[in-house]
């Protein structure tokens, strides 16, 4: 949220300036998940490694023309010279739940080698709630449901660069995280008659989970330096990641009373495995006073997603053939770009071209194989055109235009039908027959100074892929379609501003018009909204004696819209901390307090045909927080080269769950 038009979700999902689509990377590398899974990976690092964060809100050709809205890159600090350093570090939390992480990482290079590598562990108990309100056929449906269980997540990564010679490095990459997610959902559904002061009947439900999820990724890297400003770049890459979860879910239905009317118990079991092979070449020079690059690539995806739905009866679980599927998904995209750039006195000008050539079969196979549907295979190529041209009149001042074109492809999760019970009313799935989202992205923008930043943006989105709440006999459904255009007007403007010599400040305010433009259809004519939201976000920082530091931040939303459709209310939150450094700056000690008045919970309204839904939740926010870390070794180590890999598109969309 300290990135400028950043927003963040009741289910997790980052937005930026409205729209949705955002890319997450780690140096330079997207990070390998999303939803709750991509929250918790973040909330385990430590705030002190982070250098900047960096917003790329229109990337060039040369970048995959996956998300919408752009890439926010988190660049972590590095070292400079010969030699070895690690840091070690430990955090505590306290909210409804404990929480607690530890990890190291370290650092060697000599005139030959580079190695590096990380490892952390974090068990984050998870704590979130959701009450909501529906009407439908007459009756009234009010749920509450809290979730509590361990997260215990391991993270870990080794790698190292080898210098042949000046003009040549080869080298390699392991990232693995390994998660253990378990976990209870205790939900009431109280069912009424519209304007009635009695209960008719409760569902109670009390869903015990089990799972893990575990990604690995591999990487090999050559790099070939053939003259000053001319390179030649390989990547090949394999990610498998392997998630599974099991359920057991009795659902009773009980008279106001108290006395059970009937019982339904569930067990399901829905192990995924994905696995991702790419490779791609990218090649820079100078030409006609410019620099002028090139480069290929191509993936392939498979995916194998099993879903085993029981019904048990006598203690003993029954396959329910008519429930239980399996989801096959394969994916193939080939990449050709060009780019080129120059810069022309006070001016400067950048453009490119990708070209995409993507196949796609994804195949759904039941225990009935004459009811199975059509394998729905598609192939298609796509023009991504990108480009741009600044103007700097003097020292202090810089203008830039940009546009480019862009897509985003379903989530592999949210293709998958399979269904996810919240209780026997409530549940989530995907859409296979889900279709990408286009977008047209122009932005113009200033800098002052080299501090000071206004950027105006206007975005289309045609297919817009929303998440919308529909009913499924009596039951509410949470799913994905694509539903409509999307028109975006953004503007925003952040400035760092040193107050005096123990007070500094940094603000950004960010607001945006969007416009949903729906079919006129009676099903979705409720999607064709239009809002109007602005978010504002600042941070004061005061040096106190003694080498203290303390720093007082907020955030605050006006209402708004998530996912295009649920219209939320505003919502603030402000936390504090306190900082000290002992022994020549090489242990640093935090204490922070995040949500002060609790207020970072959020609510809001989804409206979709006939299913009018009226939510509200919170998360485990206000929490009292004490971080330690400890540098030891080189101070001035040099650093490693920074490279992305080819997998890194592919990673983001591997899905992760995000709370309902």
């Amino acid at each position: 949220r300290k990135a400028p038009g950043v927003i963040i979700d009741n289910n997790e999902n980052i937005s930026l300036s409205g729209k949705s689509g955002v890319r997450v990377f780690i140096d330079g590398k997207p990070s390998p998940l999303n939803g709750e899974d991509l929250t918790n990976y973040l909330k385990s690092m430590n705030s002190g490694d982070i250098d900047n964060i960096e917003i790329i809100t229109n990337p060039s050709a040369k970048y995959e023309a996956e998300g919408n809205a752009g890439i926010i890159n988190i660049r972590l600090k590095k070292d400079k010279s010969l030699g070895g350093n690690a840091t070690v570090s430990l955090g505590w939390a306290r909210g409804n739940t404990s929480r607690y992480n530890g990890g190291i990482t370290g650092n060697y290079r000599n005139k030959i080698a580079n190695i590096f590598g990380s490892y952390s562990y974090t068990n984050n108990g998870a704590w979130w709630r959701m009450d909501g309100n529906r009407e439908f056929s007459g009756l009234t449906y009010r749920t509450e449901s809290l979730y509590t269980g361990p997260r215990n997540s391991q993270n870990f990564k080794f790698g190292s660069d080898f210098f042949l010679n000046k003009k040549n490095t080869i080298g390699f990459i392991v990232n693995g995280n390994v998660n253990k997610n378990d976990g209870e959902n205790n939900s009431t559904n109280k069912i009424g008659t519209v304007g009635g002061a009695e209960l008719d009947s409760t569902l109670v439900s009390s869903t015990l989970s089990e799972g893990y999820r575990n990604n690995y990724t591999f990487n090999v890297n050559y790099q070939y330096e053939i003259a000053k400003s001319k390179s030649l770049t390989m990547d090949l890459d394999y990610g498998l990641f392997r998630n599974y979860r099991e359920e057991i879910q009795p659902n009773a239905y009980e008279s106001p009373d108290g006395e059970v009317l009937s019982r339904n118990d569930f067990y399901n079991e829905s192990p995924t495995d994905i696995d991702i092979y790419t490779f791609k070449l990218d090649y820079e020079q100078p030409l006609w006073k410019g620099q002028i690059g090139a480069g290929i690539k191509t993936s392939l995806v498979n995916t194998d997603n099993v879903f085993d739905f029981y019904n048990t009866i006598n203690e003993q679980n029954e396959l329910d053939v008519n429930r239980s599927s399996q989801f096959q998904y394969k994916e193939n995209v080939n990449a050709v770009y060009l780019t080129y750039s120059r810069k022309f006195g006070k001016f400067g000008l950048s453009s490119g071209l990708r070209m995409e050539q993507t196949n796609t079969d994804g195949t759904l196979t039941t225990y009935t194989p004459e009811t199975d549907p059509e394998p729905t295979i598609r192939h298609y190529v796509d023009f991504f055109p990108s480009g741009g041209i600044s103007y700097q009149p003097n020292m202090k001042n810089t203008l830039s235009l940009n546009y480019s074109r862009r897509l985003d492809r379903p989530n592999y999760q949210n293709l998958n039908p399979f269904e996810y019970k919240i209780n026997e009313l409530s549940f989530r799935k995907g859409n296979p027959f889900l279709r990408p989202q286009y977008a047209h992205n122009i932005e113009l923008s200033h800098t002052f100074n080299y501090r000071y930043t206004t950027k105006i943006g206007f975005t289309k989105t045609s297919d817009l892929m929303s998440r919308i709440t529909a009913l499924e006999g009596s039951a509410l459904v949470l799913t994905w379609l694509n539903v409509t255009e999307q028109y975006n007007y953004s503007l925003s403007f952040s400035a760092p501003i040193t107050i005096t010599k123990w007070w500094s400040s940094y603000s950004n305010i960010s607001a945006y018009h969007l416009r949903n433009k729906a079919e006129k259809n009676a099903e979705i004519e409720a999607l064709d909204v239009k809002v109007t939201a602005a978010s504002f976000y600042t941070q004061q920082t005061f040096s106190l004696p003694w080498g203290l530091k303390f720093e007082l931040s907020g955030y605050g939303s006006t209402p708004s819209v998530w996912g295009g459709v649920f219209r939320t209310d505003a919502n603030f939150n402000i936390d504090a901390g306190l900082q000290k450094k002992f022994l020549d700056d090489k242990l640093n000690i935090k204490i922070g307090f995040s949500d002060i008045f609790g207020s970072a919970g959020w609510q809001g309204t989804s409206t979709y045909g006939a299913a009018i839904y009226d939510a509200s939740g919170n998360w485990d926010s206000r929490r009292l927080k004490l971080n330690l870390s400890y540098f030891f070794g080189n101070d001035k180590l040099k650093k490693s080269r920074k490279r992305k890999t080819g997998l890194e598109d592919e990673k983001g969309r591997t899905g992760g769950g995000g709370n309902q």
